[in-house]
């Protein structure tokens, strides 16, 4: 299994951008923008293709998920949300806005592809 000795985020991130992911982005008026790019799009516009959540080791309040996307303009990029208690409430909303359908754990590093 490839990712093995991935741990945290960081490692995970790095796994994907090795992997092609390497655009990272920003949420800003209810879009996700590509900070190289510039580059907006709505929740419509992406596609998650695996997600991973993360506890806090020291303190399992510090939650996150790290979303590998892919856009609809063949950009593809990861994006760390935090959630639980520090949670940015607009950006959560953007992504529970992201169609059912353009979501899938296809290319999830754990699985067995």
């Amino acid at each position: 299994m490839e990712s093995e000795l991935a741990k945290n985020e960081k490692d995970y991130i790095r796994i994907y951008e090795e992997k092609g992911y390497n655009s990272s982005f920003h949420f800003k008026d209810e879009k996700l923008i590509n900070n190289t790019s510039k580059k907006a799009y709505k929740p419509k516009d992406i596609n998650v293709v695996a997600e991973h959540r993360f506890e806090g080791m020291s303190n399992p309040s510090d939650m996150s998920i790290l979303y590998v996307i892919e856009t609809n303009k063949n950009e593809k990029g990861t994006f760390l949300l935090a959630y639980g208690p520090s949670a940015d409430l607009d950006t959560a909303e953007f992504f529970k806005n992201i169609p059912k359908s353009n979501m899938s754990n296809d290319k999830n590093i754990n699985q067995n592809n």
